[in-house]
């Protein structure tokens, strides 16, 4: 089977909570050509289960995201089934064993990969939607002299309270499949993931989004039910539930001043971001609200705060659901890139 993507070697990697991944993996994707100067490069962090090819629809010919002018990478993250993962770690890390991984950890292995593989010193924009938003801010604060721009959408610095308990009723839903077996399972948990994606359902589009009935006027549905299996089941059905596990842990842990640099002083990393930043949420979105992005921006040197005009939601910020939000977004990028 052909790939297309390449692995970056990174060792026996030690993580924040006191593990070692030996022989960790970290796999990515490369648009366009490091230029001799290096400083074109872009970080495009991946988003909760997805891999890197969920996040190429704000790449492409005439877009901020353009292989023709900038060299744009794409790390998957840790426990996506790509890089080292539940999944594929072989015995004693594998399945529910595998270590817990925080963000921090994800962004130092990235750094490690552009640092190392490609010789980056200067990184002139990172940006990502959702937990990819939660890695722009990491990056923003733990190499503020390294990242020129950051534009997180529809995602926060920090998981809040609110946050934590949504995704705690996410995954009470997955675990509580008979099948799952403690996640040594031999089956795929079908009943637990379908059960996970109903759940989801109901958070990441808004109340407007199923009010205007966008699910059948826009993207084509027959019912609400048939979108309920065909978009959100059919979503999570494919996926490993380990994995989906081990990014949900990363997730509820996300903090960008959890770290030995910041002693967990969530002020002080704020304003620690050099960065001209465009901080984006989703102006519906039900789990990163607009007044947790207000409060980041108030404490950022360089920040400015760019709600994205929608009623769709968390998806105003992708996978590329709604055209609109898609060109607001990129026009946005366009600016921060030229400022």
């Amino acid at each position: 089977m052909s790939v297309d993507y390449e692995i970056f070697e990174l060792g026996d990697f030690r993580l924040q909570g006191g593990a070692t991944l030996r022989g960790c993996r970290l796999a990515y994707k490369t648009f366009g050509t490091l230029n001799a100067a290096k400083d074109n490069a872009i970080v495009y962090p991946t988003w909760y289960s997805a891999q890197h090819d969920a996040n190429e629809w704000l790449i492409g010919a005439g877009r901020a995201l353009d292989p023709a002018r900038q060299f744009i990478v794409i790390p998957n993250m840790l426990g996506n089934g790509l890089s080292s993962s539940p999944s594929n770690m072989p015995e004693p890390y594998d399945g529910p064993r595998f270590p817990q991984v925080t963000a921090y950890d994800n962004v130092s292995a990235q750094h490690r990969l552009v640092a190392e593989r490609f010789g980056i010193e200067r990184i002139r924009l990172v940006t990502g939607w959702s937990m990819g938003a939660l890695q722009t801010f990491h990056w923003g604060a733990m190499y503020p002299d390294m990242v020129e721009r950051i534009a997180p959408f529809c995602g926060s610095a920090k998981c809040s309270r609110h946050n934590f308990v949504f995704l705690e009723g996410v995954k009470a839903a997955l675990t509580a499949d008979a099948a799952f077996a403690d996640g040594w399972y031999t089956a795929k948990p079908a009943k637990g993931l379908r059960a996970m994606a109903r759940v989801y359902a109901g958070w990441g589009f808004s109340q407007a989004f199923y009010r205007e009935e966008l699910d059948l006027k826009a993207l084509g549905y027959s019912s609400l039910e048939d979108f309920l299996i065909a978009f959100w089941e059919g979503f999570f059905l494919p996926k490993d539930a380990n994995n989906l596990l081990a990014m949900l842990w990363t997730w509820q842990h996300g903090d960008i001043s959890a770290n030995e640099i910041y002693h967990g002083d969530f002020r002080k990393t704020l304003g620690s971001i050099k960065a001209k930043a465009y901080v984006m949420p989703g102006q519906t979105d039900l789990y990163f609200p607009p007044e947790d992005s207000q409060f980041e921006v108030a404490h950022m040197p360089n920040a400015t705060y760019v709600p994205v005009p929608s009623i769709w939601g968390h998806f105003a910020g992708g996978p590329g659901t709604n055209p609109k939000d898609v060109e607001f977004i990129d026009g946005k990028l366009k600016e921060l890139l030229k400022s």
